[in-house]
This record gives C-alpha cells, structure tokens and sequence, in this order.
C-alpha cells in the first residue's frame, strides 16, 4: 500500500484506536504490518469482506471530516482493513464485541503473539499472513481465521462468511 501522508496515518491511528487498549503501543508494529499488507480475495465472494474492508475509509472520512482523497481511497485493501470489518459484521451477528472478535482474528492467525515485533519476527508474520491470505490453512480452518473441530466442508473453499457461519456453529456462539 502506498502511504498518503498525513491521511494515512491519521487513518491507520482511527484503525488502531478502533482495536488496541489504550495503554501504549503494545502491538502497533503487527498492525502497521497487518495495513500494509495487501488482502486478495482467492475465492470471488470474498470481494465483499474488501468491499467492507474499504468501507472503514468513507467511514473514517466522515468522521473526521477530513477533505476527501481519490489517490487514498483508491489504494488497494489491507488485512487490517478486512479483519476489522468483518469484526464489525461477526459483532453484529453475535454479542461479541468488535474490539474482542478482531482479537479472536488475530489469536486464531497465531498473530498475538507479537505484542512487539522484532526483526526476526517479520518473516514469520509474512508466512502466516501469506497462508491466511493464500487460503493455505487447513481443510478445518486451522491457520486461517476460523478453525473449527466438526467441519461438514473444506474451509479452504468456502468464502470468509460462510467460514464464520461454521465456526460460530461449531462454537455454539449464537
């Protein structure tokens, strides 16, 4: 992602405020890692989760009444973005908080883990963002967002929300 200064970063601290307690900047590495890192749908329906994922800019635009950018809103859709989003959307379909699903993400990613990122760190973050994003997990889920113990399908195939739908099945969450 090409970063616009200062929208940029006033968007990536909105997203972070969004996510982090507010006791420091424990885990701003990761998500610095997680924005810049590109969400490609592999399977079409996931185009929604990018849909909603650059939602969060207009959202953020009218928030802060900051003057609008064509150049910005046309960059491409981070992990970040996606992984907030839907936690937006698990929300709304559970009584789970936004803030607590997003960490549910990134516990299920393996990710929380890194509360500072290191540089040996860097590389590791990369492959689990790649097998996440490359759909390289599991046929049950497991190193990708939504593992599951009794699958009936290969998560692998399935787009992010029906991947979510069996989860929260599985774990009787609704």
């Amino acid at each position: 992602m090409i970063m616009i200064e200062p929208i940029d970063n006033e968007y990536f601290n909105w997203l972070c405020a969004k996510v982090l307690d507010r006791k420091g900047r424990v885990y701003h590495s990761l998500l610095k890692i997680l924005y810049e890192t590109e969400f490609v749908p592999m399977v079409h329906a996931d185009k929604h989760r990018v849909d909603d994922g650059l939602e969060l800019r207009t959202d953020f635009l009218r928030e802060t009444h900051m003057e609008r950018d064509d150049l910005w809103l046309d960059q491409p859709c981070s992990v970040f973005e996606v992984l907030l989003s839907f936690a937006n959307r698990a929300s709304f379909q559970t009584d789970t908080p936004v803030k607590e699903w997003f960490w549910i993400f990134m516990e299920n990613l393996n990710l929380d883990q890194f509360r500072q990122v290191t540089g040996s760190d860097k590389q590791m973050i990369k492959e689990i963002l790649d097998t996440f994003i490359l759909r390289q997990y599991d046929s049950r889920g497991y190193g990708g967002l939504f593992p599951i113990t009794r699958p009936t399908r290969d998560q692998t195939k399935l787009e992010i929300w029906y991947q979510f739908c069996d989860y929260v099945e599985d774990r009787e969450l609704v």
